[in-house]
């Protein structure tokens, strides 16, 4: 499958992992780079000399290529940035905000940039900034999202913008790799299926409740923060849902209560006070697999569709 991201990203497939804060980091990326795609760590609001331990050992577990994703919300976010250019980081994905002031610098050192978009007026302002490619993120995804599904926001950016367009939200097998390229993007960024690898660290509680879920365990909390997130569908999640919904939590309750909930999730598979970020597709995952096996199974069943 050859389009103008394997063209620009020098990959096999056109795909890329998505940059999940505390769980995207070197062994995770470096798999899906080894398969074919192109794996991404998560920059969050981590520690520049952990993310740089991070793309150092990743350099060591891959010769291809790979990226960091930047959540320029994130206090560090600018030391991030030269980060990626001290370290020579070939690609760069960036969510929660505008860019712009470091594309110009990127573009200099090398770096491919791909911002996350949740809208067409944003990708247009990323083409013009100089964006490489964008990633059209539909509310279907896991974790941070916007108000637009997937199916309804890939061909309006397509039909916008002249650089690729690269489909986000919903996608974990061949079919959803084949509809994307039937609305016109020329490559996938995949976050949830990946929770369920075997390279995945997170804890294993985490993976069970990927596996385990239904088309229903699924929850957007903190949209009155405006920062609503998907989780799966847990106590600890429903009670913030419910204390959204009364009153009975104020947003700044929600954002104490809810501060450091995803690290308790990843590392420690705390039910009673984690955030099990995770996206609407989960209800199709239902077993641990290598990496490889997934991506490879995933782009065989897209080009028979596609041949059809």
């Amino acid at each position: 499958m050859k389009t103008r991201i394997t063209e620009l990203l020098g990959c096999k497939y056109p795909l890329i992992q998505g940059g999940m804060a505390w769980i995207a980091e070197s062994t995770l990326a470096a798999a899906v780079s080894n398969a074919g795609g192109v794996g991404l760590i998560a920059g969050g609001s981590a520690p520049i000399d952990y993310l740089r331990d991070q793309i150092r050992k990743c350099k060591e577990l891959t010769d291809k290529p790979f990226g960091v994703n930047i959540m320029l919300m994130s206090p560090n976010a600018e030391d991030l940035a030269q980060l990626c250019i001290d370290e020579k980081v070939a690609v760069v994905t960036t969510g929660a905000g505008n860019p712009g002031k470091f594309i110009p610098a990127w573009k200099e050192a090398g770096i491919k940039v791909i911002p996350v978009i949740p809208s067409v007026a944003l990708a247009r302002r990323m083409e013009k900034a100089g964006a490489d490619a964008v990633v059209a993120e539909g509310t279907e995804s896991g974790g941070h999202i916007g108000e637009n599904t997937t199916m309804c926001l890939v061909p309006q950016v397509v039909d916008a913008v002249e650089i690729p367009v690269i489909a986000a939200g919903g996608i974990a097998d061949g079919r959803g790799v084949a509809a994307s390229f039937m609305l016109g993007a020329e490559g996938v960024q995949i976050g949830t299926r990946f929770l369920a690898s075997e390279e995945c660290q997170i804890h294993p509680t985490f993976k069970e409740l990927v596996i385990k879920a239904k088309d229903t365990d699924n929850v957007v909390t903190g949209r009155y923060t405006g920062h609503p997130c998907r989780n799966i569908k847990t106590k600890f999640a429903k009670m913030l849902a419910s204390g959204e919904k009364d009153g009975s939590l104020t947003p700044e309750q929600f954002e104490e209560v809810t501060l450091g909930s995803l690290r308790k999730a990843v590392q420690d598979g705390n039910v009673e006070e984690g955030s099990f970020l995770c996206g609407l597709i989960a209800g199709m995952i239902n077993d641990v697999k290598p990496c490889k096996d997934i991506i490879e199974e995933m782009m065989e069943q897209a080009e028979k569709l596609l041949a059809k």
